[in-house]
């Protein structure tokens, strides 16, 4: 059995450098920041890149004083040529980890290698059911007692790669896609920094047995 413990010397030398990516309102990104605010978090987040000129997490990370970067899709061809500028611009700073907040594009193999075991994902369901888009209205659609969110390591396929952790949410009788999606995102405010400062402390790490892998916390002994 092999560990790989990645990141962790460099998280114990000093604060969890990080990236977030993300399409929307970047409320997880201002849940990132609060933790930091208030000490539940050792981390500095370097940069914030979007695909949306105008979405909310931008603004955000201005006003915090954080470099905030638009990226056009339209100026690329193809999604490779996206995802080599992004990760051209993602090399400019001390990048420890990367995380996907709200990011709404697919990532190319091209990325996820250039990030490999170093790029993460918040998805808003309890993965592996319901990736993709609308999961909370894929709960719903399928009469689920229970959905949540899931913090994950990004490979090449869809909302798969290994899984990190999951807070579970309880789906109410007269839930609507409003209602679940606020709730869960209420979980996901508090899942994301606790996640992060596990990898501050240097306790995540993916061990390889039988040529499978899987995501583990590692004891801090």
């Amino acid at each position: 059995m092999q560990m790989n413990r990645h990141g962790q010397d460099g998280c114990q030398m000093g604060r969890l450098v990080l990236a977030v990516l993300a399409s929307g309102q970047g409320s997880n990104l201002q849940a990132i920041l609060n933790a930091i605010a208030e000490g539940r978090l050792l981390a500095n987040v370097a940069v914030v890149i979007s695909d949306k000129e105008h979405a909310k997490v931008l603004s955000r990370a201005r006003e915090a004083d954080i470099p905030a970067i638009f990226i056009h899709p339209g100026a690329y061809a193809t999604r490779d040529g996206y995802d080599a500028a992004l990760v051209e611009a993602l090399n400019r700073y001390p990048i420890m980890l990367g995380v996907m907040a709200g990011y709404m594009r697919l990532v190319t193999p091209l990325f996820v290698e250039a990030y490999r075991d170093r790029l993460i994902n918040i998805h808003p369901s309890l993965l592996p059911a319901f990736p993709g888009l609308h999961p909370q209205r894929q709960a719903l659609q399928h009469g689920v007692k229970v959905s949540g969110c899931t913090v994950h390591f990004v490979d090449e396929e869809v909302d798969h790669g290994p899984i990190i952790a999951q807070r579970a949410v309880p789906v109410i009788e007269g839930d609507t896609e409003e209602t679940l999606t606020r709730r869960i995102l209420e979980q996901e405010h508090r899942l994301l920094p606790e996640v992060l400062q596990c990898f501050a402390a240097g306790r995540v790490g993916l061990v390889t047995a039988g040529g499978s892998r899987r995501s583990v916390f590692i004891s801090e002994s």
